[in-house]
């Protein structure tokens, strides 16, 4: 019998990490070691994985020796240092950053869509998607696949925990500064008694933020322009058309989009309901009648990505509109970082 691939948790006691976990804990297990990795300070401390108490070890080159397959749930800088070391001492990685993910040797996956990627990695290294990409290209996918997407026009509509632990601390905080605010009150309250942004440009509590990431070209953000850029690197849709404002919104957990997209065959409201009803990793929530679709509410905690308000747009027939909800933590880290190295599992396995 095959012996089951060893697996390494890089960044275990962080926010993704913890998610990562939970995740490992619940699928199929088809690991056999694991090993949870995090800085020195973290070294030492117990966590729970599929029910058994494990130890953090130190980020070190030695603390990838015998692993198969690491998982990276750390910041840029740390995954481009340390990825390269993982994969000299034998592992494949799989990279939650954004380090690696438009670099032309680097597939950038998402298991619903391009798993076939995954064997062509001639860095050693997969990278997995920004969570805001995530939490629609699951369902563009599968609707690209039967009408092929042209054109996409994204407002996001993106949580607190897409900032980090830093980003859910600051919003508590903020919403604590004005819970008690009366009716009259709330804009100077949160103008007055919100004096610590956190990570954010601008109060978020009671607010909404047109503005995630840092600045890049033109006065893009860096999130606009990964939802661009990574949505045509993994559709494989060079020239693909994407237009994107990002906002910051006072929810802790569950990017939310609303999508205008362009198609070359005119699609159906109806045939585009039953390819997302009967797509993997997608949830239809859809009877606007009756006031059902998804919210961030609904989504959070959960692993598919939701969508409803599906409607053929009213002024171009070869378009649909659509409303989607994406626990950010979960498919747009923690899970899809977990499906892709369940692809390399079954590799080992062979």
């Amino acid at each position: 019998m095959s012996r089951k691939p060893s697996l390494a948790v890089v960044g275990a006691t962080g926010a993704v990490g913890t998610v990562m976990l939970d995740i490992l804990s619940t699928r199929t297990d088809v690991w056999g070691e694991i090993r949870l990795i995090a800085s020195a300070r973290s070294a030492g401390k117990k966590l729970i994985c599929r029910g058994e108490e494990l130890t953090v070890v130190a980020l070190t080159p030695e603390a990838f020796d015998g692993i198969d397959v690491a998982m990276f749930d750390v910041p840029d800088e740390v995954s481009a240092e340390w990825a390269p070391i993982a994969v000299s001492r034998g592992a494949v990685v799989v990279d939650n950053s954004g380090a690696f993910r438009m670099d032309s040797d680097v597939p950038l996956i998402v298991p619903e869509v391009n798993p076939q990627e995954t064997k062509n990695r001639p860095r050693g290294i997969i990278s997995n998607p920004n969570c805001t990409t995530l939490s629609m290209i699951v369902a563009m996918g599968a609707l690209h696949r039967e009408y092929e997407l042209k054109e996409l026009v994204v407002s996001s509509y993106q949580a607190a925990s897409g900032a980090g632990q830093s980003g859910i601390d600051s919003l508590r905080a903020q919403m604590s500064a004005v819970a008690n605010s009366a009716v009259g009150d709330v804009a100077r309250d949160v103008r007055t008694k919100i004096s610590d942004f956190g990570p954010f440009p601008a109060p978020l509590a009671l607010n909404v933020i047109p503005w995630a990431g840092s600045l890049k070209q033109d006065g893009y953000s860096s999130e606009e322009l990964k939802v661009r850029n990574e949505s045509r690197k993994i559709l494989a849709l060079p020239n693909l058309k994407v237009s994107v404002t990002c906002v910051r919104v006072p929810v802790i957990t569950t990017h939310s989009l609303a999508v205008h997209a362009v198609f070359a065959k005119e699609p159906s409201r109806k045939g585009a309901q039953d390819i997302l009803q009967n797509s993997a990793g997608v949830e239809l929530v859809d009877d606007p009648e009756n006031h059902i679709f998804p919210t961030p509410a609904d989504v959070v905690g959960t692993d598919p990505t939701w969508v409803g308000r599906v409607r053929k747009s009213l002024d171009d027939p070869m378009a649909l509109e659509l409303f989607v909800c994406g626990d950010n933590l979960r498919k747009g880290a923690a899970l899809n970082t977990a499906q892709i190295a369940e692809l390399l599992a079954i590799e080992f396995t062979k």
